[in-house]
């Protein structure tokens, strides 16, 4: 009989079949974890699953499952519950959907929030009772640099309200987190990339050779960076931002702000 010490650690990555998905699963695999992948394209987490099989040793298994749709998300999040090996939940499927708030089509706006809000927040909601419980566990939501992006009108970044908006709900929702964690030996990160050598871009048809080459991060480095962070405790993890100490300011602004509108009357340049 198998006990608890004899369970491999396994991770399940979502958004797996490409791009930084396949780049945790692959880093994963070769640190030891067992995985299960998803993604909707179950050709590719096939072709991947053999690989990793083949070359890392480890077991992996597959779900097709589109994430924008109830019904396979609920299969996802029952995956999840009835696991007692899950280590680590990468949450990072999605997509982009740049374009004019206005031009957008309210069916892909909704699915946009479907997979980067509802199903982060059901997947982390499912994975964490059996962390807690076990005492240990990471998860990882993959966020992006535009989460920081709300007060720039500039000129040079797409179109984003509502993928932005998404990204920066998983920045709070990771941060709130965290502190409800502390002490249970569940660790949560936040993770914003910039532009990544992937197939993001091609996917929404923007020819990514238009950024410079010193802009763009491989997959597999962001991933080391982003254990790194774990490793650091950094919650939410910038892999190119070289001064940590501009998110140490950002919080202490929003905390200032917090703090300083507290007191129940309306502020005097609004009554002057």
């Amino acid at each position: 009989m198998t006990t608890q010490d004899e369970i491999r650690p396994r991770a399940l990555v979502t958004g797996a079949s490409s791009g930084i998905g396949a780049a945790f699963a692959e880093r994963l695999a070769h640190d030891g974890y067992d995985l299960v992948l998803v993604a909707r394209r179950q050709d590719r987490l096939e072709e991947l699953a053999q690989k990793l099989r083949r070359n890392e040793h480890v077991a992996v298994e597959v779900l097709g499952a589109d994430l924008a749709k109830a019904t396979q998300l609920r299969a996802v999040e029952q995956h999840l519950a009835g696991d007692p090996a899950l280590t680590m939940l990468v949450n990072n499927a999605g997509f982009g959907a740049y374009m004019p708030f206005v031009e957008l089509d309210p069916d892909r706006a909704e699915e946009l929030i479907n997979v980067q809000v509802i199903a982060v927040t059901r997947l982390t909601r499912a994975a964490l009772p059996g962390m807690i419980s076990r005492g240990q566990g990471t998860i990882i939501n993959v966020s992006s640099r535009l989460a920081f992006s709300g007060p720039l009108a500039s000129p040079h970044l797409p179109k984003r309200a509502t993928y932005a908006a998404t990204k920066a709900f998983i920045n709070t929702f990771t941060q709130i987190l965290a502190s409800e964690l502390e002490g249970t030996g569940v660790r949560v990160q936040a993770l914003c990339p910039g532009v990544v050598r992937t197939e993001f871009h091609l996917r929404m048809g923007m020819d990514p050779s238009r950024f410079p080459d010193d802009m763009v991060m491989k997959a597999d480095e962001l991933v080391g960076a982003s254990l790194a962070c774990l490793q650091r405790g950094e919650v939410i993890c910038v892999p190119a931002l070289d001064d940590g100490e501009l998110l140490s300011q950002l919080n202490a602004t929003q905390r200032q702000i917090l703090e300083h509108s507290g007191n129940g009357q309306v502020a005097a340049r609004y009554t002057a």
